[in-house]
């Protein structure tokens, strides 16, 4: 089941994985966890671990479109609205793990974010709204990523083997293959090494692209630097809209429960550390790449500013042992990333197909699993061929999912879990967060939607783009 009354008994090391994971509820029996929670979201880990988790679920090779978010805004729209996003998505999360804390003294600790919705709103929202919603948005991260995975070892290969004759789809399947190997890492704790790994690696891309940026700024071969914002006055307004979505799709997560659960307890005061890890590495990198890149291309900054390396006619701006370097970095990365978003969706299966009574790594539980997730990452790496414009595709999923599950929904729960006066601030503060981020919803929506048509002609199945 989804909650576990606390104080709840936490795995021993051996014998912990055998036995079911409960506690006494406040005058009743005591619960059990189900597999799902039990063996992918094993309550092990410390503040700095859920800190790697944190960095790994937010800090991803998506912010080097932040440049190009810049170029839609300008300098002051861009700064702000950049800085506002960490503030607000900082403030978001945490108030998601205080009312993760009080449901736990209330005796239920929640794991999973269906569950928070299910026990503070109603079973309803976590059943058809929530549960389908971050299940939907997380495998759409998985495709999304092992596309940009794919397209990152073309980039390499291009890189070596300019003539190269070699189609994206077979990089694609190269990057799923490796994914394959590591969806089978047991649980989300067991991921903590990996992740610790990914949170080195972003602050050594970022600081390489930081760095290229600065560099390409003072040659000779400099693009000229424009920050005007280009297009008719209509296509300023949309990419505004765009550029503030991409933005908050930089910081959402989508996955903040989950990341909470895998905390041995006390959780008391944890998750604002791992949050305040988290965000140390975010205002590192974000900021430096935004600025630098918007500093050395204007409002020439493309998607991601390491097409904007490559040149003009193919001329390199940087030397190619350094852009290959900076796109190894970010490839690792991303299968770092692409292992977390799978994590719900083997809790979902786990919880579906898996015998909590027996120990995981029974030959009842590994089979399935095997086979399951295997099952997942085919498909996941499939589509990724098939739809090579996902990320067009993407972002409008995460127009209705990220901002959702990142800016609205944590305001409501807090609203309705602590009932603050409707005179405070804090209560006020949430409201307009919440208003404000339904609004972006429904530009982002239609921005996003505008973009898909003006892409389209350039839409086929297994492009090689």
């Amino acid at each position: 089941m989804g909650t576990v009354a606390a104080p709840y008994m936490m795995e021993l090391a051996s014998e912990g994985d055998q036995k079911q994971n409960g506690a006494e509820a406040p005058g009743g029996p005591p619960k059990e966890l189900d597999a799902g929670a039990l063996f992918v979201l094993k309550s092990q880990g410390s503040w700095l671990h859920v800190g790697y988790h944190l960095t790994t679920s937010i800090v991803a090779p998506v912010l080097l479109s932040l440049p190009f978010a810049m170029a839609l805004l300008g300098w002051v729209g861009g700064v702000i609205c950049v800085a506002l996003a960490g503030l607000v998505t900082f403030y978001s999360y945490n108030l998601l793990s205080l009312v993760l804390e009080h449901q736990e003294k209330l005796g239920h600790r929640q794991l999973r974010f269906r569950d928070m919705a299910k026990d503070i709103l109603g079973p309803a929202w976590g059943k058809y709204f929530v549960g389908p919603l971050q299940f939907g948005i997380c495998y759409g991260a998985v495709i999304a990523c092992t596309l940009l995975g794919g397209q990152s070892l073309k980039f390499i290969y291009l890189l070596s083997n300019p003539d190269g004759t070699m189609k994206l789809y077979q990089f694609i399947i190269m990057f799923g293959g490796v994914t394959l190997f590591l969806a089978q890492m047991p649980s989300f704790h067991s991921l903590r090494h990996i992740n610790l790994v990914s949170l080195i690696l972003c602050l050594a891309y970022s600081a390489c692209v930081t760095a290229g940026c600065i560099y390409v700024g003072h040659t000779n071969n400099a693009p000229v630097k424009d920050y005007s914002i280009k297009g008719s006055t209509k296509a300023r307004y949309f990419g505004i809209f765009n550029g503030i979505s991409i933005i908050a799709t930089t910081y959402a997560s989508g996955i903040i429960p989950e990341i909470q659960a895998t905390l041995a307890p006390p959780i008391k005061g944890k998750m604002f550390k791992g949050l305040c890890v988290c965000y140390s590495v975010i205002v590192t990198t974000y900021f430096t790449v935004a600025m630098s890149g918007y500093w050395a291309f204007g409002n020439q900054a493309m998607g991601t500013v390491l097409s904007n390396f490559m040149g003009v006619d193919g001329k390199l701006l940087l030397p190619t042992w350094f852009l290959l370097m900076t796109n190894v970095f970010t490839l690792v990365q991303v299968l770092a990333v692409t292992v977390v978003y799978l994590q719900p969706t083997n809790e979902v299966f786990e919880k579906k197909f898996a015998d909590p009574k027996m120990d995981q790594f029974s030959i009842r539980n590994v089979v399935p699993r095997l086979i399951l997730r295997s099952i997942t990452v085919v498909v996941a790496t499939f589509f990724a061929a098939l739809l090579p414009f996902f990320g067009d595709i993407m972002a409008l999923f995460g127009a209705f999912g990220c901002i959702p599950l990142d800016f609205i929904l944590p305001m409501i729960f807090y609203n309705v879990a602590f009932k603050p006066s409707k005179q405070s601030l804090i209560f006020w503060v949430n409201t307009l967060i919440a208003g404000v981020s339904f609004l972006l919803v429904g530009v982002g929506a239609v921005a996003s939607v505008r973009q898909i048509i003006l892409d389209a002609k350039t839409y086929h199945l297994f492009a090689n783009m």
